[in-house]
């Protein structure tokens, strides 16, 4: 039996629908939205207060979105165009604005998704970072991105155990939070 290997096809290049993601993301550049916890089966102190996701820093291949938690100006997504698809990094800093211990871990699409959801599971680097720092129940992490334009977008963590997710209203953009730590600007 012979096996063409012509048949195998791996996606040189992002889905259509990730690129629309992409765009539809990159379309609130300058704005800020409130959010707030709808879902949280460990609730945390790390995610109480008042919640603000910025759009900010977009280019044609790279998005940075700050995730502010009440005063805690230390999260930002960042969501990079790559050969193949997608990729979702959550970039930690100190207040002092030097790099967390845990930053930049995160994934890569795997599948096409839909213009409005994209899904990142775990990549290498982020399982070898969560087995370094003692969190190895992180290792099955997938983190979810839902953007439905002039309605809502939804950040949502999954793992055996473990679902947490903030919606943040996109119809109505608020005051623009001050610049996360570490970002000079």
């Amino acid at each position: 039996m012979t096996i063409s290997l012509a048949s195998w096809s791996v996606s040189a290049a992002p889905s259509q629908a990730q690129l629309q993601f992409f765009d539809q993301l990159k379309a609130l550049c300058g704005k800020a939205f409130a959010g707030k916890t709808t879902l949280d089966n460990q609730p945390s102190a790390a995610f109480s207060g008042d919640m603000v996701m910025h759009v900010r820093d977009c280019s044609d291949t790279q998005i940075q979105v700050p995730f502010v938690v009440g005063e805690n100006r230390s999260r930002t997504w960042i969501i990079t165009k790559t050969d193949t698809g997608l990729k979702l990094q959550h970039q930690h800093k100190h207040e002092d604005g030097t790099d967390d211990q845990s930053t930049l871990y995160g994934g890569h699409t795997s599948t096409a998704g839909w213009a409005e959801a994209q899904s990142f599971p775990a990549d290498d680097y982020s399982k070898d970072l969560f087995i370094k720092t003692k969190t190895p129940q992180s290792v099955g992490n997938t983190w979810h991105m839902y953007l439905y334009p002039n309605e809502s977008f939804s950040y949502r963590l999954t793992r055996e155990g473990r679902e947490f997710r903030v919606d943040f209203d996109l119809s109505k953009a608020v005051a623009l939070p001050k610049a996360n730590w570490g970002a000079g600007k």
